[in-house]
């Protein structure tokens, strides 16, 4: 498919030289403000998960007045609760050989060479301040007998360098957020906006200077101005339906702004994490992931004979999985991995499992599913052993599936998690749009085309308290403190916008539930565009996709009104704003010739089955710039240089 490009390639920004020192001369190359002069200015922040609550904390202790907005009704109920392996750092506590440049070396690799090695190495370097940070917090990682911090390994790496608080870091590391940000919001330093949706950015002479909202309280539609906008508000995993993601996670903050001209980089690089709870059901709504930490104990298998495994016919398995013995069964990641086994990274794990299941070995429904097996470790370690580690996993994937995991082994499958692609930022955190910043899975990150797990906190954190309080004062110091008011006519043409949609929205007599096309949408998403994409379905999802947008906004029906709680009303606008970045998401995995991490074209791989690159015409990033709902986006390219981690064909043998 000919697409429009860009003639004039995207610029980093990042600062030249030796990388190792790079973001030391930049901090202070870069412009201040003075410390008495940030009272004068107001940031926006929207999203208080990781991202947003450290960064909206650390400006305001700054001294910046921050407004905070989130939809949930707390900041403790943002979705980054539900990361639970832990927090990669370069500590080396271990002795076992880590380091920054390791770190950086993993990022790099795992991320399959397409990450920008500027930031990556950055990311690797705070890393280590983030600990500090959270343990100054009272978060509670776990430790060794002696008391000093406890590490343990995940995939994609030889080390062990992930702290953790059991399976609950990301909960745990979120409550020390949260405690910054309440401090903050009782001193008056930030106002917090919960239960408030942002609808739409606001852009003047060329800036972003603040966002339309609609309280979903009470229905109004409220707009807010300021000096700059950080958008802090998670991925779009649930483009899928099905996936690892709260219910409520959605695509609409950023895809507004993308629709205001903030280019939306790489949006076919989505994760499917491999150690997810199988679909019990047709009419699941969404799916529960089971933390990656799980294969540093658990040995991944199959049966050998397909008459062992899951029978479509009755529907049943063929065989109790702890009567078979070892002869019996496949272990078929130490078997192709033997490097590194049971921890080969996400994306090549995900990979794996569904070609053990195409080859009829699956044993969960429909076929779709593969062993994770504690026995071992618990003959290992006991019972109360593995309970330690991973005790509050193993309650809550028997409380799911009624099966006992110390004594029978637990059923996954890959799943769509966490999101790499996200709108385009430079090296300062900093949108196309001047003013316009993005933090967390909401930017197009520092992971690549795969992230390596135990990342995703590192580079939240990373943003928002140790990035993103430097690089918005250089942009402040610039342009200087503003009047804030928010009755010109660029606030008021996009409060009628955002109205008008809602009205159109409630104004639709069809018959069909929002949920249902939201299925149909994931459903179809998944299919041509999930674990293994193909030319040919990818063309077939484009053709289908406007279809389908088309039905919905003249079959949907939206009950009820536009004044006070109203969650039909909240959700069409979320599955609308999909409807729309499907289309995106499509056309990028389609234009993309290559395999490269989690985004697999089965035309381009290797004889083994494994992710076939082409650096020479793809070492870039992709970032769509919105130009109207009937009109094809255009391409922007961002080449990635890579001086530091050689170019190589990625392998975990």
């Amino acid at each position: 498919m000919q697409v429009q490009v860009a003639d004039t390639p995207l610029q980093s920004n990042a600062p030249t030289g030796d990388i190792r020192t790079a973001w030391d001369r930049h901090r202070f190359d870069i412009k201040v403000v003075n410390p008495a002069n940030k009272r004068k200015y107001t940031v926006i922040v929207v999203g208080s998960g990781l991202a947003g609550a450290s960064a909206a904390a650390t400006l305001a202790e700054l001294g910046y007045n921050v407004l905070c907005f989130c939809f949930q009704d707390s900041p403790r109920r943002a979705h980054s609760i539900a990361a639970q392996g832990g927090i990669n750092a370069a500590k080396n506590y271990q002795n076992d050989g880590d380091s920054i440049w390791r770190l950086f070396y993993d990022t790099v690799k795992g991320g399959d060479y397409r990450a920008r090695e500027s930031n990556v190495y950055r990311l690797a370097q705070v890393s280590v301040n983030i600990i500090d940070q959270a343990v100054g917090q009272g978060v509670p990682f776990a430790r060794e007998y002696g008391g000093m911090l406890a590490n343990r390994s995940f995939g994609g790496a030889l080390v062990s360098r992930t702290f953790y608080a059991r399976g609950q870091t990301g909960q745990q590391l979120l409550l020390g957020a949260y405690q910054a940000l309440s401090r903050q919001i009782a001193d008056g330093n930030v106002t917090m906006f919960p239960r408030t949706e942002m609808l739409d950015l606001v852009i003047q002479d060329g800036h972003a200077r603040g966002i339309v909202t609609r309280n979903l309280m009470s229905g109004k539609l409220e707009s807010y101005c300021a000096d700059a906008v950080v958008l802090g508000s998670g991925g779009y995993s649930n483009v899928f339906y099905l996936s690892t993601n709260a219910m409520g996670c959605n695509v609409t903050a950023a895809w507004r702004a993308a629709k205001r001209g903030a280019y939306f980089a790489n949006p076919c690089y989505t994760q499917i994490h491999p150690t997810c709870i199988p679909v019990g059901g047709s009419y699941q709504s969404k799916l529960t992931l089971m933390s990656e930490s799980l294969r540093n104990d658990g040995r991944v298998w199959v049966p050998k004979d397909p008459k062992h495994c899951w029978d479509e016919g009755s529907g049943r398995l063929g065989a109790d999985p702890t009567t078979l013995g070892t002869e019996q069964r496949d272990y078929y990641l130490e078997r192709r991995y033997p490097t590194f086994g049971n921890l080969v990274p996400r994306d090549v794990a995900s990979r794996a499992a569904k070609m053990a299941c195409d080859e009829g070995k699956g044993v969960a429904f429909g076929g779709r599913g593969v062993y994770l097996d504690f026995a071992e470790a618990v003959g290992r370690l006991g019972k109360d052993g593995v309970a330690e580690r991973y005790g509050n996993l193993f309650e809550m994937y028997q409380r799911i599936t009624g099966d006992d995991p110390y004594s029978t082994p637990m059923r996954i499958y890959p799943a769509p998690h966490y999101t790499m692609g996200g709108l385009w930022v430079d090296y300062n955190l900093q949108s196309n749009v001047p003013g316009l910043f993005v933090i967390g899975e909401a930017n197009f990150s520092d992971h690549g085309s795969n992230r390596l797990g135990a990342s995703a906190l590192m580079q939240g954190l990373a943003d928002g308290y140790f990035v993103l309080p430097y690089t918005i004062g250089h942009y402040l110091a610039q342009v200087g403190a503003r009047p804030k008011s928010t009755e010109s006519s660029d606030f008021k043409a996009a409060e009628d916008a955002a109205e008008g949609r809602i009205k159109k929205l409630l104004g639709m007599s069809g018959t069909k539930s929002v949920d249902s096309f939201h299925r149909e949408l994931g459903l179809k998403v998944w299919e041509h565009c999930g674990m293994a994409r193909t030319r040919e379905g990818l063309t077939e999802l484009l053709g289908e996709i406007p279809k389908l947008r088309e039905r919905f906004w003249s079959e949907v029906n939206v009950p009820g009104n536009d004044r006070g709680v109203n969650q039909s009303l909240e959700r069409a606008g979320r599955v609308a704003d999909f409807l729309e970045f499907a289309e995106v998401l499509a056309l990028d995995a389609l234009t993309r010739e290559e395999s490269c991490g989690g985004h697999f074209r089965v035309e381009h791989q290797t004889e083994g089955g494994e992710a076939k690159r082409n650096d020479e015409d793809f070492s870039f990033v992709s970032a769509w710039e919105y130009t109207g709902e009937d009109s094809q986006p255009v391409l922007h390219k961002e080449p990635l240089d890579f001086e530091y981690v050689k170019l190589t064909q990625r392998s975990y043998k």
